[in-house]
């Protein structure tokens, strides 16, 4: 299998990623750096002492885009299954063995990964649940990094290079499961996922709603199809954001309820809060 890992002004980052990949239990027969047009002079010093390694390929391109330079590395690989990485992330060193033996187990499965372990500004597990296409309707279910099919990939088109502004993953794993098949998501934080303010997974909230929108209008007839099973999906993840919400306020006298609004639940909040608060 081949390892593709993409870098674009990520300093001695790319290097702990390719490292993490080389110290994997099951080894790959390739690891494909794909520079995204770097141009700060570390970085590029970086990229140039790992095309000295035999164990690594250096490809190098004009600044694309993350999803062009994915699509360059799988494009160059000569495995049925490649992994993607970005450049600032790393992988536990089982991270290989354990999404491969799923692929390798169960054909209906198109992709496979893990829960993340975050580091950064916050220290958590997170736990993506994978799914078929229902369960990446209402939100992205499978992190970045992940063991796809070779000839899945080529199916559905690869990565959309279009997409630069944000949610070219989950926009990738959707035309990946659109026409059946399923991604599965090992129950153990295998990705070192490093969060930063400035990171592009942060700054795309700013535009989620467009975002979600472009996804809705390229998908259309996935939505169509499953327009029942995406609004409850929606519904639930509201209705839990507002018992979260409800359950803060409840607690703690010092926070305003803030505007009680009608028709999405918000004055039975309202009611259930001042009860609670006595």
């Amino acid at each position: 299998m081949s390892v593709i890992v993409t870098a674009f002004d990520q300093g001695e980052l790319v290097a702990e990623a390719v490292e993490s990949v080389l110290r994997q239990t099951l080894v790959p027969d390739v690891v494909i750096v794909v520079d995204d047009g770097s141009t700060d002079d570390k970085s590029v010093e970086v990229v140039e002492r790992l095309r000295r390694d035999a164990r690594v390929q250096v490809l190098r391109q004009s600044n694309r885009g993350v999803s062009a330079a994915r699509n360059a590395g799988i494009a160059a690989a000569e495995t049925d299954l490649v992994a993607v990485l970005d450049g600032d992330d790393r992988l536990a060193p089982t991270f290989l063995e354990r999404t491969v033996a799923v692929l390798q187990s169960d054909p209906g499965a198109v992709a496979a990964s893990s829960w993340l372990r975050a580091h950064g500004v916050i220290d958590a597990v997170v736990q993506p649940g994978g799914g078929s296409v229902v369960d990446f309707l209402h939100r992205n279910a499978c992190p970045a990094a992940a063991v796809v099919r070779r000839d899945a990939w080529r199916a559905c088109g690869g990565y959309d290079e279009g997409m630069r502004s944000g949610f070219e993953d989950w926009d990738f794993f959707l035309s990946l499961v659109g026409d059946g098949g399923h991604v599965t998501v090992v129950r153990e934080p295998l990705i070192e996922y490093r969060n930063a303010p400035a990171s592009a997974n942060v700054r795309s909230m700013d535009s989620r709603l467009e975002l979600y929108g472009r996804l809705v209008d390229k998908h259309r007839a996935v939505f169509e199809r499953h327009l029942r099973e995406v609004l409850l999906a929606l519904e639930a993840r509201a209705m839990d954001a507002a018992r979260r919400w409800e359950d803060l306020v409840a607690a703690d006298r010092t926070l305003p309820v803030g505007e009680v609004t009608y028709g999405d639940g918000g004055m039975a909040a309202a009611v259930r809060i001042a009860i609670r608060r006595g």
